[in-house]
């Protein structure tokens, strides 16, 4: 869901895209094309990173709904605008305003993009995502439950909600408990952003294919196969980092207490992993109550398919609408930009397990409806 202020660099833009970038801030927030047997839908806001907003969820939602069922449409595909990113996540400007009024916008905007994500997750066709740039929150909703996920050497990808005192969403949960070993707990509660070898390694993507290589991809996809499109594109990704890493990661993130984890990874870092100690700094400097809050998340995940996952999701989404460190989060990440948030409690001791509970407690009368709900191809 983040929309993050970071840049990635700039190089090769998607075909089709850098016409939309230099169209207007006032131009449509997507723009949908047919070429051939391609349907292409493209974010187009890129001062934003093309972060989203309620109004993209539901001409997304809509459109892709329809090209299920269009027969002259072969394969979708989903790109970004301007060069930066794919997306950046969802509006939390927006969100923030709507908190500071009381109103209950953000509550609407999750019941359509949790839909759409479970659109995603269902389609019955190539769905391919150019996860090209910066990857974030929503905008792995709408590629990761994809069928065809595309990376490059640009992609920066991850779910840093806890940054901003919130948790993964967008069916996020459900991706990182799936990940090998504890290595989606260490990406979800640090925050880290991914290259492309993390998220082939952590089953975010399927594909890396260099950046200079977009253009003809998405020109094959006008009259091939997706399969055998990618596949003429796609070359060896570099090694990942992570895979690399989980002797200790797999150690020191097993169990259900993130204080405990926190002290394993700095009893870890005692034998000189350096590694261990950074990520022992960035979860402490985090919100207590969303670390806490997603560990719980990321555990009760590994038993659930999409749609259970995306109800717990907005139940304790919504709960974190109320809570003071969401708000908080974003005023100093993306309001204020004084990076200093104060979080209530301010360190994950304070973090009693009965304030975790209920976050996930049920919403009388409030649950999401998915309007119906798809099967999940990805259930395990």
């Amino acid at each position: 869901m983040t929309d993050s202020p970071s840049r990635t660099d700039q190089g090769a833009v998607p075909a089709g895209a850098a016409a939309a970038a230099a169209q207007p801030e006032a131009a449509a927030e997507v723009l949908f094309e047919r070429r051939g047997s391609l349907a292409v839908a493209t974010l187009n806001r890129p001062r934003a990173v093309n972060a989203l907003t309620a109004g993209m969820v539901a001409e997304l939602l809509e459109t892709l709904a329809g090209w299920a069922t269009d027969d002259a449409v072969a394969t979708v595909l989903i790109q970004g605008a301007g060069g930066r990113g794919l997306c950046a996540g969802g509006d939390i400007v927006a969100i923030y305003e709507d908190m500071l009024h009381g109103g209950n916008r953000t509550a609407d905007f999750w019941q359509t993009e949790y839909r759409l994500n479970a659109l995603i997750a269902a389609y019955p066709k190539p769905y391919v995502a150019l996860m090209d740039g910066l990857v974030l929150g929503g905008g792995v909703g709408i590629s990761a439950h994809g069928s065809v996920r595309v990376v490059t050497e640009r992609t920066r990808m991850g779910m840093p909600e806890t940054t901003i005192g919130f948790v993964p969403d967008v069916g996020g949960t459900l991706l990182l408990a799936r990940a090998p070993g504890e290595t989606g707990t260490h990406a979800g509660l640090t925050g880290a952003h991914l290259d492309a070898a993390d998220a082939l390694f952590l089953g975010l993507a399927d594909h890396f294919v260099p950046s200079t290589s977009l253009p003809g991809l998405v020109a094959a996809l006008e009259h091939e196969p997706a399969a055998a499109a990618v596949g003429r594109f796609t070359t060896e990704a570099p090694p990942s980092v992570l895979a690399g890493q989980r002797g200790w990661i797999d150690t020191c993130y097993a169990g259900t207490d993130a204080v405990e984890i926190v002290r394993s990874l700095r009893t870890y870092a005692k034998d000189g992993d350096g590694d261990a100690a950074a990520a022992a700094d960035a979860i402490e400097s985090k919100s207590p109550t969303a670390v806490a809050v997603t560990l719980a998340a990321l555990r009760r995940a590994r038993g659930l398919d999409l749609a259970e996952t995306l109800a717990q999701e907005y139940r304790v989404g919504l709960r974190f609408l109320t809570a003071p460190d969401f708000r908080e989060g974003i005023r100093a990440q993306v309001v204020d930009k004084d990076r200093n948030p104060q979080w209530k409690p301010s360190t994950l001791a304070e973090v009693h397990p009965d304030r975790v509970d209920r976050f996930f407690a049920p919403l009388p009368g409030a649950e999401l409806d998915l309007q119906p709900v798809p099967s999940d191809r990805r259930r395990a």
